[in-house]
């Protein structure tokens, strides 16, 4: 009996030892991305798994999760094989809760990251579910899995990006004041966008929009670099004796990055939006994007589809993209977040896979993050700390910047700070446990 209860003692023991996990986190060096020296991806890649830095080497994103394009590992290994999250999950299922893992197996459904974006990424959309399988379906080795990528961002330094497209009343300014826009959408679509108004209807605006915007972005090269030159040309004699708008400037600041890309003059169609720190963006499948700079938090469905059409060295699919978008017109909605507490705000997307809370702990200072049925990853990107589970015999952990770690289902965490702590936590959209 006694050896049993020992035995009982010391699994209950081992479980609790796992319900917290340090990781090792996987980096992308897109061209995109901020140089090392400057990089906030690159200054908690070395932080999180002492890894040598190059300072001049690009180093774009840090990702967090179980995407097998960019897997965490295991912190404690002790030495022996690197395990990834994805291949330990699937042995400890239990560490998920029950709804996550009948609802996406054993797996994450959410993909974590930290972005630091020194140069535009691809004006771009994401795939819903149907398109995405049949995308992976077709081309395998660009659409890398079958899944949607609603995705969320939360910004860290002021950010900047393209988000949505302009109200029919601004596209038909920019026919009359960006000759170049009107020369590339056609006389016939320059036209048709004048005459066309709200009281058309939805359908008739989106349509005419549609026909406008894929005219421009499927026009053949010559023709496209006639007209980023142009605009660029023109730009600077006019800088010469007016203020040039902001959309203006930066179309002058894509050019620099990417000359002669239709993405230059596909940049007027969209909303320039501009992040204050701990604000966030949601984007939806099928919405147009690209951002342009700043640091941010991005959290989305675990997937790596995109479809690109400018702004890019990659592969472009202008096709699908023109023919997958929504074409919903107007400035999106900037999420501020809701407090939960006097420490904690949280953001919720439209979507069941993710939300993220942001957390700025003063020193001395203790929040609870009470126990939720799915799995979360926090990261530390700020101070130190120490991190523990309510009711647990085991010492804490202590926690400093570029600290990830995985936390199981249903445990309530407290954690007190030892200097002024940031942190970020991403975890399964609350309300898919509150569904009937």
């Amino acid at each position: 009996m006694a050896k049993e209860m020992k035995d009982v003692t010391t699994k209950s023991s081992q479980k609790e030892k796992h319900l917290l996990q340090k990781l090792h986190c996987s980096v992308k060096n897109y061209d995109w991305g901020l140089p090392g020296r400057v990089s906030e991806v690159a200054r908690l890649a070395r932080l999180n798994s002492g890894s040598q830095l190059d300072p001049e080497k690009p180093y774009a994103e840090l990702w967090m999760g179980t995407h097998d394009s960019g897997p965490s590992f295991l912190a404690s290994n002790n030495g022996g094989e690197m395990v990834t999250l994805k291949k330990w999950l699937s042995q400890n299922p239990d560490f998920l809760g029950d709804k996550v893992l009948q609802n996406w197996g054993c797996d994450l459904p959410f993909l974590f990251k930290v972005l630091s974006v020194a140069k535009a990424l691809s004006i771009q959309a994401h795939p819903d579910k149907e398109l995405a399988r049949t995308l992976h379906k077709l081309l395998p080795d660009v659409y890398k899995d079958g899944n949607h990528k609603p995705e969320m961002t939360l910004a860290m330094t002021e950010f900047e990006a393209l988000c949505g497209f302009v109200t029919l009343k601004e596209l038909k300014a920019l026919i009359h004041t960006v000759p170049e826009v009107a020369r590339l959408i056609g006389a016939e679509n320059a036209d048709l966008v004048l005459r066309t108004s709200d009281q058309d209807g939805e359908g008739k605006v989106k349509a005419v929009l549609q026909a406008a915007f894929t005219h421009l972005m499927s026009a053949n090269k010559e023709r496209i670099t006639e007209a980023v030159n142009s605009l660029k040309f023109r730009l600077h004699d006019e800088s010469k004796v007016r203020q040039l708008t902001d959309k203006e400037k930066l179309a002058l600041q894509l050019e620099k990055q990417y000359p002669a890309d239709v993405g230059v003059i596909a940049a007027f169609f969209l909303n320039y939006v501009k992040l204050a720190a701990g604000e966030a963006l949601f984007l939806g499948a099928n919405e147009p994007h690209a951002y342009l700079a700043g640091t941010c938090i991005e959290c989305m469905a675990t997937s790596d589809n995109v479809v690109r059409a400018g702004l890019t060295p990659k592969h472009r699919d202008v096709q699908t993209l023109c023919s997958m978008l929504t074409y919903k017109q107007g400035s999106p909605e900037i999420l501020q977040g809701v407090p939960l507490n006097p420490y904690v705000n949280r953001y919720t997307p439209p979507f069941e896979e993710f939300e993220i809370d942001r957390c700025i702990l003063p020193q001395g200072e203790t929040v609870v993050f009470p126990a939720v049925q799915g799995p979360s990853i926090f990261l530390v990107t700020t101070g130190k700390g120490m991190m523990n589970i309510k009711g647990g015999s085991q010492k804490g952990h202590e926690v400093t910047e570029g600290d990830v770690l995985f936390a199981a289902a249903n445990i309530e965490i407290s954690i007190i700070s030892a200097s002024k702590l940031h942190l970020y936590r991403a975890g399964v959209n609350s309300k898919f446990f509150q569904a009937p």
